[in-house]
């Protein structure tokens, strides 16, 4: 009888103990989910070095490089030099401001 006890005693610390192991909140699932959760946030780590490593290079750029410069300023600003014609098709949503004080100067 006294051994029937024990038994019983030993297998139900060992089923707390095997739901504790597994569910609980430092459990095998937490585990698994905050791991999970670290290597999301190590790539986006990495997108975002990546990301500010290309940002610094052309802030680089913008500071140092006259041809670079003038391109940006062609490119995302439509200026033109005299002599130009800018042609601007209507599908085109990135129109800057320049361009339009431009065409009201002539």
């Amino acid at each position: 009888m006294a051994r029937r006890i024990l038994l019983g005693l030993l297998i139900t610390v060992n089923v707390v103990l095997l739901f504790r192991l597994i569910w609980s909140d430092h459990g095998v699932i937490a585990y698994m989910n905050m791991r999970n959760r670290s290597v999301k946030l190590e790539n986006q780590l990495r997108e975002v070095d990546a990301k500010s490593l290309e940002l610094s290079n052309e802030i680089r750029r913008l500071k140092t490089d006259r041809a670079y410069q003038e391109m940006v300023i062609r490119d995302r600003m439509n200026y033109v030099k005299e002599n130009e014609v800018l042609y601007i098709f209507s599908g085109r949503t990135d129109v800057a401001q320049g361009a339009v004080d431009d065409e009201k100067k002539d």
